[in-house]
């Protein structure tokens, strides 16, 4: 039995806005994570045509429990804002004073939104900041992303060479496996990998960390050693010293020649990719060879590439997708979903308030504004950086 003058708690809004961004067909939740957020006592509201791009419904959304609006204005209004995309500046601008904005907010390379997000006195955690310790898998967004990235650039890989992945023992002959390699194995790498070897190529791996040979190898796959190693922190590859780049160039030049098909993903997030395939290494592939640049949005892995374009160059397919789990919008909105998910378990308290804990590593890890300041040390130097070129000095 409740006490007299007993205050039930405020519920909860979580707020899913329509994603604005070119070519963005995600959605930050999907039904089945709806309705585990609203069994927890949390309110949902979606903006009408959210999920669209993903195929679902405003009717799914609503049986998940959730209430659908036209209005943005007030899905904006929520005390917790889940986008995907980095969102338009006057879109944040609608947020209310103390909301939270939860997403990827390119902290390291959108300094507009970081600024947009502090003067709008909220709060907002990027899901590329996320500590990658092993208690926070089920919320690292960026793996769940790659994979759907590394899935689709091994199907892209096929379908635009013209030619068989598998070997064939055909009446008119044999036809040899293709050979795929693969450069950069971390999460879309080693997706990459295992779907073009299920595809029937022969596939081989690299990468300036040798401990992720095991990995490569493991997945049925050769490794490439070129005799360097630059492992770094947080699961990224350290930057190679003039020597180790200018010999490691050379090596790869030499052998990318002999690959049908070479997938790239070498990327880190704030820094421009590295290159790895070379103008002279893609003249002296055979000609219909194809070259997949995962890394085009941060310039790209190979020099010749043109970032968002497929272009033919020496008689070699070059293609730059960009966004690509973008491409697979219902199943990547639903791993996003579940990262989004298990992040809010550690902001919510039993009785479905918000209860944010900053001496939580992965907490304190992903915050980039609190409370309408930049809190992240990359973001401030973002931001500062883009105030400067501004105002020209």
């Amino acid at each position: 039995m409740r006490a007299i003058g007993y205050v039930p708690a405020p519920v909860m809004r979580i707020g899913v806005p329509k994603e604005t961004a070119a070519g963005e067909h995600r959605v930050a939740l999907v039904p089945e994570v709806v309705s585990k957020l609203v069994a927890k006592d949390l309110e949902v509201l979606v903006q009408s045509g959210a999920g669209a791009g993903a195929l679902l419904s405003d009717d799914a959304f609503a049986q998940a429990g959730a209430s659908v609006t036209d209005d943005a204005a007030e899905v904006w209004r929520s005390d917790v804002v889940v986008a995907i995309a980095p969102p338009d500046p006057q879109a944040i601008r609608g947020l209310g004073s103390g909301s939270i904005l939860i997403g990827f907010l390119a902290p390291l390379t959108s300094p507009q939104t970081t600024r947009a997000l502090a003067n709008a006195n909220a709060t907002a955690f990027a899901m590329e900041s996320i500590p990658r310790i092993s208690r926070a898998q089920s919320m690292d967004a960026l793996s769940s992303q790659s994979n759907v990235a590394g899935y689709r650039a091994a199907l892209l890989g096929a379908q635009e060479m013209g030619r068989f992945y598998p070997m064939l023992m055909t009446a008119a002959g044999t036809i040899p496996p293709a050979k795929v390699l693969v450069l950069g194995v971390g999460v879309a790498g080693l997706q990459a990998l295992a779907t073009a070897k299920r595809l029937g190529a022969r596939t081989t791996g690299y990468d300036v960390r040798p401990e992720v040979a095991e990995q490569v190898q493991s997945l049925g796959a050769m490794w490439l050693d070129l005799g360097l190693e630059a492992s770094g922190e947080g699961g990224y590859a350290r930057e190679l010293t003039e020597e180790e780049r200018a010999r490691q160039q050379q090596a790869l030049t030499d052998a990318i020649k002999g690959f049908d098909v070479v997938i790239t993903t070498a990327l880190v997030p704030g820094r421009p990719a590295p290159r790895l395939v070379t103008a002279e290494a893609v003249e002296g592939m055979k000609p219909g060879s194809v070259i997949i640049d995962l890394a085009g949005e941060a310039g790209g892995n190979c020099e010749l590439t043109e970032p968002g374009e497929t272009v033919v160059r020496h008689d070699v397919k070059i293609v730059s997708p960009l966004n690509l789990p973008s491409s697979m919008a219902e199943h990547s909105s639903q791993l996003f979903a579940r990262n989004v998910q298990a992040l809010l378990e550690l902001f919510v308290g039993e009785d479905g308030s918000l209860k944010l804990d900053f001496d939580d590593e992965i907490v304190a890890g992903a915050c980039v504004v609190r409370d309408g300041e930049i809190v992240n040390a990359g973001a401030k130097a973002a931001v500062e950086a883009a105030a400067s070129a501004a105002g020209g000095g």
